[in-house]
């Protein structure tokens, strides 16, 4: 089959590997019908070492169960399914709790040697667990939709939710990528009463407005947080999702979020500690953070989107092929794209 391969930072490649089958009693085999590039692949495609071997690229999907192991018994072949970007089992006191990016059994798609979803098809270990079945054709016109609901709706979720976004709150939104836009339907859609997006690029303004959006914030730093201090009446927000993953960012969520308020980290660190901890304690703010438990948060959303009571599936401006899947990597790294769907 073909599966899209990283061999270092700006090198992706298609290439033909071998066909994924049933390893563990426990596995399932998916074709994959939609998969898309996510702003974290964007990470390595800037400092990833030079490797011979290469690491299978892609950790969100829909697709067609083709097969399962013998202790498979929830997931069924011929399913249409939505593939979390972890697998979990399940069964374990964390997976109960819906907090499955803790499972016991945890592991990412397309890390440590598992097969990406960028790919025809790949295994699903704790298939039963992992896969979520869904009633749908595998063309169906609301397919973008249900794509992000394997990681970028839900962690956009995720984000409002660690942040307490409740009715009348003030909220802040910051970064204007694909989660972060996520997170404007997220905080809409918990009731929030202003929704302030702090972004600088035209496009994902617009679309930010049209998903719920009421502020725009272009200016960062302390430029930034003086306009948001502005915007909320000089007290900052009650939420805070911070949706890039930097130091700044984090600054700047420290600096706007009001005093007892909530800030919820989802983009994923590139920084070694939280800076500005003084501030944040002396602010009483609650701050949480990490992996989204997107299996956990299916079931609510799925709903919305078949009803098109939400539309996340509106942050993709750019569908490609299997093999022009490197095309996509250099459109959304160079911000001609916010996020690419790939139709092998």
């Amino acid at each position: 089959m073909r599966a899209t391969i990283m061999y270092g930072a700006g090198d992706v490649r298609v290439e033909n590997v071998p066909d994924p089958s049933i390893i563990a009693p426990t596995d399932a085999v998916v074709r994959v019908v939609r998969a898309c590039i996510c702003g974290s692949d964007l990470w390595p495609y800037h400092d990833m070492a030079p490797t011979e071997t290469g690491q299978s690229m892609g950790h969100e999907a829909v697709g067609v169960v083709e097969a399962v192991g013998r202790d498979v018994t929830k997931i069924k072949p011929r399913q249409v399914v939505i593939m979390p970007f972890a697998f979990s089992d399940g069964t374990c006191a964390f997976c109960q709790e819906g907090l499955h990016t803790a499972c016991i059994h945890v592991g990412f798609i397309g890390n440590r040697g598992m097969n990406g979803a960028q790919a025809e098809a790949l295994r699903i270990p704790l298939a039963d667990g992992t896969l979520y079945p869904i009633d749908v054709n595998e063309n169906d016109a609301r397919m973008p939709g249900l794509l992000t609901l394997s990681d970028v709706m839900g962690t956009g979720h995720h984000a409002a939710l660690l942040a307490r976004v409740r009715p009348g709150h003030r909220v802040v939104v910051v970064g204007d990528g694909a989660v972060g836009l996520c997170g404007v339907i997220a905080a809409k859609r918990l009731g929030a009463d202003q929704i302030i997006l702090m972004g600088r690029h035209p496009d994902r303004i617009a679309l930010a407005r049209e998903l719920g959006a009421t502020d725009i914030v272009s200016e960062r730093g302390e430029e930034g947080a003086t306009r948001v201090r502005e915007l909320t009446a000089g007290l900052g927000a009650h939420s805070v999702l911070e949706c890039v993953g930097t130091a700044d960012a984090i600054k700047t969520c420290t600096a706007i979020v009001r005093p007892g308020g909530a800030i919820g980290r989802v983009g994923v660190p590139h920084y070694p500690t939280i800076p500005d901890a003084g501030l944040m304690f002396y602010k009483n703010a609650i701050v949480g953070g990490g992996p989204a438990p997107v299996r956990a948060y299916i079931e609510a959303l799925l709903p919305d989107v078949l009803e098109g009571k939400i539309e996340p599936g509106r942050v993709f401006d750019r569908s490609v092929s299997l093999d022009e899947v490197p095309n996509g990597y250099r459109a959304m790294d160079a911000r001609q794209s916010i996020k690419v769907l790939v139709a092998p």
